[in-house]
């Protein structure tokens, strides 16, 4: 079997390496997934890289698009899995129940399908609309979408029931939104408190930039450092889940 699998890859490109076209376009595509795999710190990828030729498709896949560039730094807490969305879809088709339509609703926001993941959590709160963690996702959700004016009370109303809801995640959420709402003031209370017991690089990336904003550079420089700092010491997954903000940090500090 693994005989006829080289076979079969062989013949491909050996065919695609015959052409010249082909062949550079392959050389910018492996360029392309090259600089993105170093971009991640995907090192092991990166072996592949130079061992096996057909590496990039299967990363280009597996790990490029899974990841939605616009999606970076806002994760829900937890890990979502594409495997448990056809489970789910099923369980949703014979029992119903407001929790598997959360469940749904964060997959598809996970992967940036935030249409599917809104009518989930709407589908959910309309079988428990008391749930505060479907309102927090829905709030959030709303807020991926560019809609924050709908957003804000639905997130505003589940921070004032639990300040702490999803570690933090839901008061760092209203803060964008205030943000975005253009009411800076506000927005840099909320982050101060988000602070206070958390120390997300998303947080202090942000709350300086509205530091800078008012003028505040050396308020807000103290934000960028704390983040490259924090960021040296952290360990991979974390890096790996904070590197937008990092940059962002690196870029604004002066």
């Amino acid at each position: 079997m693994t005989g006829m699998f080289s076979m079969f890859f062989g013949l491909i490109f050996n065919r695609l390496f015959a052409s010249p076209i082909l062949s550079f376009l392959a050389g910018i595509f492996w360029l392309w997934m090259l600089i993105d795999a170093i971009r991640r710190g995907e090192w092991l990828w990166l072996l592949f890289f130079f061992l096996f030729p057909i590496s990039p498709l299967f990363y280009f896949f597996m790990v490029y698009r899974g990841t939605v560039p616009a999606m970076q730094g806002f994760e829900l807490p937890g890990a979502a899995s594409r495997h448990r969305i056809k489970e789910l879809e099923d369980l949703i088709h014979n029992l119903d129940k407001p929790h598997h339509y959360l469940e749904l609703g964060d997959i598809y926001f996970q992967k940036g399908n935030l249409t599917k993941a809104e009518a989930n959590y709407r589908a959910s709160l309309e079988r428990d609309a008391k749930d505060i963690d479907a309102r927090a996702h829905l709030g959030q959700c709303l807020l991926r979408q560019k809609r924050a004016a709908e957003a804000c009370p639905i997130l505003q109303q589940v921070c004032a029931e639990n300040p702490r809801h999803d570690y933090g995640y839901s008061l760092m959420a209203l803060a964008e939104t205030l943000g975005a709402l253009g009411k800076t003031d506000d927005a840099i209370t909320t982050w101060q408190q988000v602070l206070k017991e958390h120390s997300y690089a998303r947080a202090r990336a942000q709350l300086g930039e509205l530091y800078l904003a008012k003028g505040g550079k050396e308020l807000a420089n103290a934000q960028f450092r704390e983040v490259i700092h924090d960021d040296a010491h952290a360990p991979a997954f974390q890096r790996k889940r904070d590197r937008v903000w990092v940059r962002r940090a690196r870029r604004l500090l002066t």
